[in-house]
């Protein structure tokens, strides 16, 4: 019988416990790397990153609970002509996931500005959101950067956390729509419209538009306007109108881009 060699039986317990002390000093050293990437905001190479989204959706369709928004003093503009219209919008993402782009402020100004067939405004600038109001700027792409054409004002309607955004209005600054004022009552054609300017050599185009027509069902151009800031009106004429509430918007451009600033006011009609 062939005698074991001297320290056979107990190198073979080393080696047999070699494996393991490697693999847990991989997995040790693995563990510092991932706490060390996670505090600085990394990735480690090999994990998989976690999948995020600059739109805050929920999960999937939901009853919803909670806090029900209004339109509070506000003008319903666009997607939705009331709160009513909300929530039958709310019933049909519910039971079927439909058009969840109403969820995302960022979406809904984009769309609100292609609604108004703004050309080249086509890009979120700037954004400020609570839980529920936001205020989403929307510009253009030009030889000398980005540009902020305006400020979209947006509040939630409905109820629950599926509540819809809906455009009230216009944060002016460099050009506005005063007149006629927010919330009034217009009459018969035509509707005279009127604002202040910052610019030189600007050309304002202004449109009516209603939420159940594809095309405005009014629009005048053009009016020469300037200064710091100037002063500007314009009698726009408009036909059909069959929605309670109308979109007023005047634009300007043709420096740098078609669309380069517009502000938007909401009437009523009697």
């Amino acid at each position: 019988m062939e005698r074991p060699r001297a320290g056979g039986l107990n190198a073979t317990r080393r080696r047999s416990g070699a494996p393991a002390l490697v693999v847990f000093a991989l997995f040790t050293l693995f563990a510092l790397v991932t706490s060390a990437c996670a505090a600085r905001g990394e990735t480690p190479a090999g994990a998989i990153a976690s999948p995020s989204s600059q739109t805050s959706l929920p999960a999937s369709p939901s009853a919803g609970s909670g806090r029900s928004y209004g339109l509070e003093g506000h003008q319903p503009l666009w997607p939705f002509g009331s709160v009513d219209e909300a929530r039958a919008w709310q019933r049909s993402y519910r039971s079927g996931g439909h058009a969840p782009w109403h969820l995302s402020a960022d979406e809904t100004a984009l769309a609100f500005a292609r609604y108004l067939g703004l050309k080249g405004v086509d890009r979120v600038t700037r954004r400020a959101v609570t839980d529920g109001e936001a205020h989403i700027g929307v510009g253009y792409r030009s030889p000398e950067g980005i540009g902020t054409a305006a400020v979209i004002h947006l509040v939630r309607i409905g109820d629950g956390a599926d509540a819809p955004w809906e455009v009230v209005g216009t944060d002016d600054k460099e050009l506005s729509l005063t007149s006629p004022s927010y919330g009034a009552t217009v009459g018969d054609s035509p509707v005279t419209v009127g604002g202040s300017i910052t610019g030189v050599d600007e050309s304002l185009r202004v449109a009516v538009h209603q939420r159940s027509s594809a095309a405005p069902i009014g629009v005048f151009c053009c009016v020469p306007a300037g200064g710091s800031p100037g002063r500007w009106s314009a009698k726009v004429p408009f036909q059909g109108a069959r929605d309670s509430v109308l979109t007023v918007v005047v634009t300007t451009g043709g420096h740098v881009a078609e669309v380069e600033r517009f502000a938007v006011t909401g009437v009523r009609t009697g």
